[in-house]
């Protein structure tokens, strides 16, 4: 489970992040991030790294939906520390993310992040 401290919850959030902030996709789910250092625009305040993750209906039913939900928090929880302070993350999954493996999406969100931080 993810803290509830790193936890984006709010759709302005959500919203400023894909707005303004960089995007890396790969094949199976797009990673925006807005990291407060490069947008000065930014919310300076967060001090720890905060993340949304989107899953539509175009993966699947409400069981499929919610067992890559899991999978990509569970991904995402173990790389936390790995980003920068004040970082917001949205990550969306793509309709091939329902037949992924939880090391797969991995894979997938270690390039994106890779990508970003170019």
């Amino acid at each position: 489970m993810l803290p509830a401290a790193n936890r984006l919850t709010r759709s302005q959030d959500f919203g400023l992040v894909v707005r303004r902030g960089r995007r890396a996709g790969r094949p199976r789910l797009v990673v925006h991030a807005l990291v407060p250092a490069t947008d000065p625009l930014a919310q300076p305040t967060l001090e720890c790294s905060k993340v949304g993750f989107v899953v539509s209906k175009a993966v699947g039913n409400s069981v499929v939906r919610h067992r890559v939900s899991r999978r990509l928090r569970h991904v995402v929880r173990d790389r936390l520390d790995a980003l920068p302070p004040g970082t917001s993350l949205v990550v969306r999954a793509l309709a091939p993310a329902a037949a992924a493996s939880s090391a797969e999406l991995g894979e997938d969100f270690d390039a994106a992040l890779r990508r970003l931080s170019r």
